[in-house]
């Protein structure tokens, strides 16, 4: 069973995602609202898979992702952003995110996404909602 732990700043967006992924059969180990806290639940549970929202006020995404790739770099880590700005998708190409799932998504392209960063070691690649 795939391991992960869900981060974004909106509650009721991690309360639907992690509802939806237990149907699924994937197992959430921890949530959170702000990079800072990706960070720990990261060192705390060590997951197969990082679900990172990009825009948080406080700690963003992109603080979560690089001090968890310092940690360690082989981790996998999807990004989940609006931000469709080629800055932003520059800057997480640069900090080697795992992929990329841009808003609004198809809850389904979240899961394959999911299963195949977590099977592969994928260097980057991204999922919108067509």
């Amino acid at each position: 069973m795939t391991s992960v732990i869900v981060v974004d700043d909106d509650r009721d967006t991690v309360e639907v995602f992690c509802e939806y992924l237990a149907i699924k059969d994937i197992k959430v180990l921890g949530r959170g609202y702000d990079g800072k806290t990706a960070v720990e639940l990261y060192k705390k549970h060590k997951p197969d898979v990082v679900l990172l929202d990009v825009m948080m006020p406080d700690y963003d995404g992109f603080y979560g992702l690089e001090q968890i790739r310092k940690i360690d770099p082989a981790a996998k880590i999807i990004m989940v952003t609006a931000d469709l700005t080629s800055d932003t998708e520059k800057k997480l190409v640069e900090l080697k995110a795992s992929a990329m799932i841009y808003k609004p998504y198809e809850i389904d392209s979240v899961i394959e996404t999911i299963e195949m960063v977590n099977k592969e070691n994928v260097v980057l690649s991204t999922t919108t909602s067509n």
